[in-house]
């Protein structure tokens, strides 16, 4: 085992390999349920562990965890290296106005199920971050509280969404320039509050989240939290 293999890494692993028997493991997860803007996107990935040894692909996948609390530089070394050792994977996005006329907690987990059922044979274990079950999915599975710190396929299905979600929202700044997508990617940092009360909304915030421009002014001129 590389000594830069975090222990983290192999706990997660761990759990992978007792779910399933040491077969196919399907993990997902969705990003971007904070934001003012965007969409929101799910993704899932299967990691074949009748082919894979913890020694060859713990090494492989260091670092691997929640992908809100690692860098944006390690999230794009990981991306790659998780597409390479997945069997298969599939990302489902949902945008603003579904989000608005849906509602996003109904939106998410519908997102979460589309995700499992778009792979191709999903496995007959699957697990999804959260504590609640996917009304309507059709993909037998098992919710994990916290799962992308515990599970490697949870984990790794985070980082794909947040990868795809973060490439989205920087190629969407060059259509709106004026907020900072490129930076915030959508989330209610006071630069973007500040856009915000600047510019208006763009086509692609999402209004049943948004506060009034008066109160974003307010927050803004009071330094508001990022």
């Amino acid at each position: 085992m590389s000594a830069r293999t975090s222990p983290d890494t192999i706990s997660r692993v761990a759990l992978d390999l007792e779910a399933g028997g040491g077969w196919e493991v399907a993990g997902a997860d969705g990003v971007g349920r904070g934001c003012l803007a965007g969409p929101i996107v799910a993704a899932a990935v299967v990691l074949d562990y009748s082919l894979l040894t913890v020694d060859e692909l713990a090494p492989q996948l260091a670092g691997l965890g929640d992908s809100k609390k690692l860098t944006a530089k390690a999230r794009e070394r990981l991306y790659p290296l998780i597409i390479r050792q997945a069997s298969r994977f599939a990302i489902v996005s949902a945008g603003n106005r579904t989000i608005d006329e849906q509602g996003l907690h109904i939106t998410n987990l519908r997102i979460l199920g589309r995700s499992l059922e778009s792979l191709v044979s999903c496995p007959q274990v699957a697990l999804v971050d959260g504590r609640l079950r996917l009304p309507g999915c059709h993909v037998s599975h098992t919710p994990i509280t916290k799962g992308d710190s515990k599970s490697a396929c949870i984990a790794a299905a985070s980082i794909i969404a947040k990868v795809t979600r973060d490439r989205l929202m920087r190629r969407l700044h060059q259509r709106y320039p004026e907020y900072g997508f490129d930076g915030h990617v959508g989330y209610g940092s006071k630069a973007h509050r500040e856009a915000i009360a600047r510019h208006g909304y763009s086509p692609i915030h999402r209004r049943s989240f948004t506060v009034t421009l008066p109160e974003l002014l307010e927050a803004s001129i009071a330094g508001g939290n990022d």
